[in-house]
């Protein structure tokens, strides 16, 4: 296997982070009130249309419908990108949701959609927290076949962005396996509860009581396995694990720019051994997660089973161990290094310890994903 970015690929890291160059580190808005009020009701438009005019939004989708033609490591580096600034925009989401779409989507549902999401003009979110943020998310939901299309019950919290998207892919369970549904979230039979997520960003529960969803906003056919599903997840773990990455290497480099102009003692505090020894545990952990993370993404790309490895599944969880824990520790050690100041929210690091916290937690913990590859090395008996 071949790590090596493609000049295309790189060309992309390069773009993003040209678009991304002049985002404030306080993100434009108010420092988050935790839990109390989003720090925002929408998301940074105008960087939206920004990314949507470099062609970055779709920059994995074909380009037939108006995408960059490229990979889901070109995504991940954008997304590398967009965390370093905190960017308040939705690439994870409808990145994945439009990977979704193309991948499984009726020919007729990628050429109405596709090109609007290139372009910034519609944004899809996806439901993939269950019902508690706790449990399987194509558990959550029921899809009941009626005249012309399904019905739903149940309910998926913590959907970010829910209140300002357009359309949300909601994975639900059949009577013939997994189903991934596009869904109004301001439709009929479905009752939209704001939430505010961990970062202080707007989120939102989503409860079904009957919604009715037509056949043709039906991505893909039902899979007994749950294989869609389990694609647009592995699609967001490795989205995750790319964000995690370039929120580490932000912080960490926030981190050993103050510690070395701090003076303590008459000398910087970055001379000291501990501050040192810290410092390079986290960057250790830092390519820790930039390993797992391409190893994850270039399985996807991919696309085969190697006979001489555990699944994609043990890669992708592994992918977000190391991303969750690295993520943790790095901005723990952050606020440490830091001192008072780590808490100040006239500085930019309280927020990257509210988005480190989400991003560990997203998709589920560490130790969820720990007992997931236990279960996958004891089946194989490894």
């Amino acid at each position: 296997m071949d790590f090596t970015f493609t000049e295309e690929q790189q060309a992309a890291a390069e773009a993003a982070r040209a678009v991304f160059a002049d985002v404030p580190p306080d993100g434009g808005v108010p420092s988050p009130a935790i839990g109390i009020d989003p720090v925002s009701t929408d998301v940074d438009r105008d960087l939206w249309q920004r990314l949507a005019k470099s062609d970055l939004v779709g920059i994995a989708l074909p380009e037939q419908y108006g995408g960059g033609g490229l990979d889901e490591i070109a995504w991940c580096l954008v997304l590398r990108e967009s965390a370093r600034v905190l960017a308040r925009v939705p690439l994870l989401e409808t990145g994945a949701a439009a990977l979704a779409i193309a991948s499984f989507g009726a020919e007729e549902l990628r050429q109405r959609l596709l090109p609007e999401i290139a372009a910034g003009r519609l944004l899809v979110g996806v439901a993939a927290q269950g019902r508690t943020g706790h449990e399987p998310a194509d558990e959550a939901v029921t899809a009941e076949p009626v005249p012309g299309g399904w019905s739903l019950r149940g309910a998926q919290t913590g959907v970010s962005w829910a209140p300002v998207m357009d359309l949300v892919l909601v994975p639900a369970r059949g009577p013939e396996g997994t189903l991934l549904l596009l869904v109004d979230p301001r439709g009929a039979g479905v009752t939209l509860n704001r939430q505010v997520s961990t970062n202080g960003e707007l989120a939102g529960e989503l409860v079904f009581d009957g919604a009715v969803v037509e056949a043709s906003w039906q991505v893909g056919d039902a899979a007994a396995d749950g294989a869609n599903w389990r694609a647009v997840r592995g699609r967001l773990i490795v989205g995750v694990a790319a964000l995690c990455l370039g929120l580490g290497e932000a912080a960490l480099r926030l981190t050993s720019d103050y510690a070395t102009k701090r003076e303590q003692f008459g000398h910087p505090i970055a001379t000291f051994q501990a501050v040192a020894m810290q410092s390079a545990d986290r960057y250790i952990d830092l390519r820790s997660m930039e390993v797992t993370l391409w190893q994850a993404a270039w399985r996807i790309v991919a696309g085969v089973e190697l006979a001489d490895r555990l699944p994609l599944d043990a890669d992708l969880a592994t992918a977000k161990i190391w991303s969750a824990e690295g993520v943790r520790a790095i901005a723990a050690t952050a606020q440490h290094l830091h001192g008072g100041i780590g808490a100040d929210l006239d500085y930019p690091l309280h927020r990257y310890h509210a988005w480190a916290k989400h991003l560990e937690l997203l998709l589920g913990p560490a130790a969820a994903f720990e007992q997931e590859l236990g279960d996958l090395l004891a089946e194989h008996q490894l």
